[in-house]
């Protein structure tokens, strides 16, 4: 904690930012930032200690972080709150972090230019595992220890939320503390808390940084990693997860927005002056999937699904529009078309927007919901492609991962955007997938197939001939995921998933198909961390320190480098990935709560094998465990 309450600022010369790439993301002075002078002066010049700086920090670059939702929400939130300033921090590219390091310059925030370890709290927001070394990057370049238990008094609390922490076991005794599930509510009860432990600096007694974890820890959606221990058998496997003090809870559960209309979001968001991967506003319908496809975590930890009003969305869209400039505004949740009230939705907003030239952009579009006219609404005269993602090439295997839609579905949702204009679709499988044989495999080729045959029928039909299909076939292999019904199955090996990928390639040989793959070694190295626990943390530390950073980029992941270190601490690749778990086996996050039963995943689990589907939520409760959540209660 910055006790000393001084405001430094790095300073970077105009050669310096000549020198790297992109210096865009490294200057700020975006519109919509926020900078709290008068608070930041009274810092400075009378060293009070009612106010807290909070550096929200993202371990990848500029344009990966800015197209983050998470981070805009956050802004709003923690800036939203009197007496806290928050700022933003990202990862530099290899470029700049030379650059700091030669220099000896600290990482800084994008607003006031201050090191991060003038913060009172570093906030990381994690949304995939293969940024876990950039964590460490951030926190060398800004000079602070890498484990809790390392850190003094003085140096700044470190927090961590995000997807990815409902198994954040292997770098979990980094962070002082985790933020579980949503986080809008629970920042602004854990700031009040550190707005005490700071006030308490200069009394007689002042407040520990223990005494605040435990504080803490009695918040819902707070996990506190310090205050359990994992216990080993002799095989590797875990024999126990024990708390460590009398008041950790043996389950920490996390926590959600009851009702999305009684939280506030950011409708006047910082906009890059710089182009970043997803360049445009965002709306988010609702949260959670009533699905249940067997292989997404989403569609688990983010339950119960809840939805926003019409009135909210329309009021949150027209503000967005107005504030940023932006002509696209895309609209997100994990299944847009099963919002329940989407064509009133359009009816509204599609109209006013197109007078002003604005589109609205909806991705997550099911074909079992596909509509033309819905289509048509958002998308105007632009023939844009359309993405699909029916996961598996056989109906066999989608009723195995539930995915709950046809071939046909496939195919009439296709007709129907043939026959509207649209000539480019890509389509989204997995390789590797639970009881997958080679005809599944070749199932997808046949879909692909049928797709370009459908195509010239329409254009035929329809007179459009010399019109030719653009179809791009893309396979990612499949990951078993913490808290999923397949979180206990093997994963493919490498080699049988190349064998897959080559017949699979021959098979769709065209020059109307393009087949593109995911690499299969960046996703073992993600099963391992997805499933790993705190063994780990010595692995990705050692990794790190032997430049091993940036994993999510392919041209910077060495797998083969990793491979070595992980063997020379006693682990093996196997063990963390292609190996099935008994349903007896402790997992590292079987302390953790999302309010799914186990129960409703080994039935889910059970039903797979069987090849049997469940049916949606929203035609009834499943018992899954979390509508105990979903009272609809306002906390505003």
């Amino acid at each position: 904690m910055n006790e000393n309450n001084s405001i430094h600022r790095v300073e970077l010369s105009r050669g310096d930012l000549l020198s790297v790439e992109n210096p865009a993301r490294y200057v700020g002075g975006e519109w919509g930032e926020v900078i709290k002078s008068e608070m930041l002066r009274q810092l400075r010049e009378e060293g009070t200690t009612s106010y807290l700086r909070f550096a929200l920090c993202f371990p990848d670059i500029y344009e990966i972080a800015m197209s983050n939702l998470a981070m805009k929400i956050l802004y709003k939130i923690l800036n939203d709150i009197d007496g806290v300033a928050c700022e933003r921090a990202f990862s530099p590219w290899k470029d700049m972090d030379r650059l700091m390091r030669d220099k000896a310059l600290p990482l800084f925030t994008l607003e006031t230019r201050s090191p991060l370890n003038d913060f009172d709290v570093l906030g990381f927001s994690l949304q995939y595992e293969m940024c876990f070394t950039n964590v460490f990057q951030m926190l060398d370049l800004s000079g602070i220890s890498f484990r809790a238990s390392e850190r003094s008094e003085s140096d700044p609390i470190v927090v961590a939320g995000g997807p990815v922490v409902y198994n954040i076991e292997p770098i979990a005794e980094v962070f002082d503390l985790v933020f579980l599930g949503e986080g809008e509510e629970v920042l602004a009860e854990f700031m009040d808390l550190m707005k005490i432990y700071k006030a308490s600096a200069r009394t007689n007694e002042p407040m520990s940084k223990a005494s605040l974890l435990k504080e803490a820890s009695k918040l819902e959606g707070v996990y506190v990693p310090s205050y359990y221990s994992m216990d080993y058998n002799t095989d590797g496997t875990i024999k126990s997860i024990d708390t460590l003090v009398e008041w950790a809870p043996k389950s920490v559960r996390k926590r959600i927005i009851s009702n999305l209309d009684c939280v506030d979001f950011p409708t006047n968001p910082v906009v890059p002056h710089t182009k970043i991967v997803h360049d445009r506003a965002y709306l988010e319908l609702f949260r959670g999937c009533s699905r249940g496809c067997r292989f997404c975590q989403a569609g688990y930890v983010y339950r119960p699904v809840r939805e926003k009003s019409i009135e909210t969305l329309c009021g949150q869209g027209y503000e967005l529009e107005a504030a940023t400039g932006y002509d696209e505004i895309g609209v997100l949740s994990l299944s847009t078309s099963d919002y329940s009230s989407l064509p009133e939705f359009l009816d509204i907003m599609v109209e006013p927007f197109a007078d002003r030239h604005t589109s609205l952009s909806l991705p997550s579009l099911r074909l079992d919901s596909f509509s033309l006219e819905l289509m048509e609404k958002v998308s105007g005269t632009r023939k844009t492609g359309l993405t699909f993602a029916p996961e598996a090439g056989t109906q066999r295997l989608r009723d195995v991962i539930n995915k709950g839609i046809t071939e046909e579905d496939i195919m009439s949702s296709l007709e129907l955007a043939f026959a509207g204009g649209w000539q480019r679709v890509k389509l989204y499988f997995m390789l590797g997938l639970p009881t997958e044989t080679m005809e599944d495999v070749l199932g997808i080729a046949q879909i692909a197939r049928r797709v370009e045959k459908l195509f010239f029928e329409v254009a035929n039909r329809e007179g459009l001939k010399r019109r030719k299909p653009e179809i791009v076939v893309s396979t990612s292999m499949f990951i078993p995921k913490p808290f999923t019904p397949f979180q206990w199955e093997a994963q493919d090996t490498i080699e049988s998933l190349r064998d897959k990928q080559k017949v699979l390639a021959e098979a769709l040989k065209s020059r109307n198909i393009k087949y593109s793959w995911h690499d299969l070694k960046t996703s073992v190295w993600e099963a391992l961390l997805a499933r790993g626990d705190r063994r780990l943390l010595d692995v990705l530390t050692d990794g790190y320190r032997q430049g091993l950073y940036f994993d999510a980029w392919d041209d910077c992941f060495r797998y083969e480098d990793w491979l070595r270190v992980l063997e020379s601490h006693g682990l093996s690749l196997d063990f963390f990935g292609a190996r099935s778990r008994g349903e007896e086996e402790i997992l590292p996050w079987d302390h953790i709560d999302i309010g799914v039963r186990k129960s409703y995943l080994f039935h889910e689990r059970a039903m797979a094998y069987q090849e049997k589907t469940t049916a949606p939520c929203h035609g009834g409760c499943r018992a899954c465990g979390a509508a105990e959540y979903n009272t609809g209660v306002c906390h505003a």
